[in-house]
């Protein structure tokens, strides 16, 4: 049966090539089958390697299927559904093919289990990606979709080197564990960092995303982030190194998101913090961290979808997304407002919602290993969640300072995609135990037990107070129009500089060189135009080479040239004299 089937992967990209030419229902049907189709081929999949090829003497694998690539393909293609299914009404085929694309690419990452497979779908993705930012077709989208496509290109040439690398080394495309030892590992480390957003390597995601459409930013925020989780987990599990980038992480966009004014920037900023979850416990390596870092990208692919999507309704229905310019909304968005609340608890880890029954795995990992410092890091990080996307997403949207907007909910299907988004974090966070069947290792863990329960709660609590107490007090600080300084300054300065330099500088040098060597063809022109000059040229030159001659200093006798005809030795400058020949009386000729 595997046979017959498509890889889910082919199946989105193949099937986004017909959605130009459908119209109405039937184009919102067919673009709703093919996250099923896909689906229906991915839970009929046997565990092992399947849909493999051979490509130039290297063994291609599709369809590398166990646990850890099916729980990323079952959310995948869930929140693909969802995607779809919230921008249903947007009249944009370009944004329609470019996510399907994007979701399908994204998967052919997750099943690939070899480096060829790997690379390919890991550059679509990043092309496919690029044209949801570009989507608004605005000039700030797309300079961030420029930027946003320069980042990832470097990304790939930095995996390509290692993969190639890692080939020479081991003679093999197929790919597993890796680990960090050696040129080609950290090459390879690099490039997938880099789509995971990790710090200092970040600053691609807060300036591209937030300029998406209000339904692209739902893919975005979904796919390229995670799916480099998905292969950190299966290539590095274990790398210290992990630890300290996800912990710095979880710690810095707080304060970022604590002073942006613009909503999905908060977003967007959050989104690095709870990766710095996934990477603590990616690094951490135990079957309990492994499992958390899994469950945590599921849920958070959910929550941060679901969270999106709130934020993309508010852009839709009143054409703004700043802190300064809404306000009030629950008055008339009562369903947005409702299912914002349900992504804001699942994100702060509120018991009986998702990010609850994930998070804790990750922190608890923490303690069993005896890395204090890191917990604490993380329990700080956990209040700070609380604080800017918990509280200021949904209180400066739809409650703080009344704008006077009143816009209604979104259409059904929106209002659909967020019930079902919000439904399941509910459901994951009352229910874990079907999450936990997914993961990769058996699952022992036990979520709700008294003391985390009361210790959970009175860490937000405490949040929610210090927010009350800087708000009523007047410390908290202003939501102004201004534009935050990330570390993407420096390399925005310094492309800048370097373009100066080398336009000044190479560009200088070529016009001398071209000056230099133009002047010396055109003497050789001028010369060659004049009969008696080839002529003089042609005798000379034969002459000189026919002799054999030599520097002086060498003694050379003078029945050289003699001897070496004689022993069959005949100087390479006779096959020179001759071509030289040749070359002369055509230009004579002519």
């Amino acid at each position: 049966m595997t046979s017959n089937m498509l890889p889910p992967a082919i199946i989105f990209i193949l099937g986004a090539i017909l959605i130009p030419f459908l119209k109405g229902k039937t184009k919102s049907i067919y673009m709703l089958l093919i996250p099923a189709a896909a689906f229906y081929v991915l839970v009929n999949l046997p565990y092992g390697n399947i849909w493999t090829y051979e490509f130039w003497g290297y063994h291609l694998i599709m369809g590398r299927i166990d646990k850890l690539s099916m729980v990323f393909g079952y959310i995948f293609i869930i929140m693909a559904f969802l995607g779809i299914l919230f921008a249903l009404k947007v009249k944009d085929d370009l944004q329609h093919v470019a996510a399907i694309v994007y979701a399908g690419s994204t998967l052919g990452v997750v099943l690939a289990g070899d480096f060829l497979s790997l690379y390919f779908f890991w550059e679509v993705m990043a092309v496919s990606s690029t044209f949801l930012i570009i989507a608004s077709r605005t000039k700030e989208s797309r300079e961030a979709g420029f930027r946003y496509i320069l980042v990832h290109l470097i990304g790939g040439l930095f995996l390509l080197a290692g993969i190639v690398l890692t080939i020479q080394k081991t003679g093999t495309i197929a790919f597993d564990y890796i680990g960090l030892n050696g040129i080609e590992s950290y090459l390879i480390f690099i490039g997938i960092a880099l789509n995971a957003a990790a710090i200092p390597l970040h600053a691609w995601l807060p300036d591209a995303y937030p300029h998406g459409t209000p339904t692209s930013t739902v893919f975005l925020s979904a796919f390229t982030t995670k799916s480099a989780v998905y292969l950190l987990i299966r290539t590095f599990p274990g790398a210290e190194l992990l630890i300290w980038i996800g912990a710095f992480m979880v710690f810095v966009p707080i304060f970022f998101a604590v002073l942006e004014n613009d909503i999905r920037r908060v977003l967007a900023y959050s989104l690095l913090n709870q990766i710095g979850f996934m990477l603590v416990g990616t690094g951490i390596g135990s079957q309990l961290a492994l499992n958390g870092a899994v469950a945590h990208a599921f849920c958070h692919i959910l929550y941060k979808g679901l969270l999106f999507m709130a934020a993309g309704s508010v852009l839709q229905m009143t054409g703004k997304i700043k802190c300064t310019e809404i306000g009030g909304l629950y008055k008339t968005m009562p369903l947005t407002c409702l299912f914002c609340i349900v992504g804001a608890a699942s994100i702060s880890a509120f018991p009986l919602f998702s990010g609850f029954v994930s998070k804790s795995m990750v922190v608890t990992a923490t303690v069993n290993e005896k890395m204090i410092f890191v917990y604490l890091i993380l329990q700080f990080a956990s209040a700070g969640v609380f604080h800017h996307a918990g509280i200021k997403v949904p209180f400066f949207t739809f409650f703080g300072h009344d704008s006077g907007i009143r816009a209604k909910d979104p259409s059904w299907n929106m209002i659909l995609a967020m019930g079902i988004a919000a439904f399941a974090c509910i459901f994951i966070g009352v229910f874990p135990q079907p999450l936990y069947n997914l993961l990769p290792f058996t699952v022992d863990y036990i979520p709700y037990t008294g003391a985390h329960v009361v210790g959970q709660l009175q860490l937000l609590m405490f949040g929610a107070l210090a927010f009350a107490f800087l708000i009523l007090s007047g410390y908290y600080p202003p939501e102004i129009k201004s534009i935050n300084l990330d570390v993407d300054w420096f390399y925005r300065k310094l492309g800048r500089g370097g373009y100066i330099v080398l336009d000044k500088g190479l560009n200088t040098l070529n016009m001398i060189s071209e000056g230099v060597v133009m002047g010396f063809i055109k003497g050789l022109v001028f010369f060659f135009k004049n009969t008696a000059a080839k002529i003089a040229l042609f005798v000379a030159v034969n002459i000189w080479l026919a002799l054999g001659y030599r520097d002086k200093r060498l003694e050379i006798k003078k029945n050289r040239l003699y001897n070496d005809i004689l022993s069959g030795t005949l100087p390479i400058g006779i096959g020179a004299a001759v071509t030289i020949s040749f070359i002369l009386i055509v230009f004579v000729l002519t």
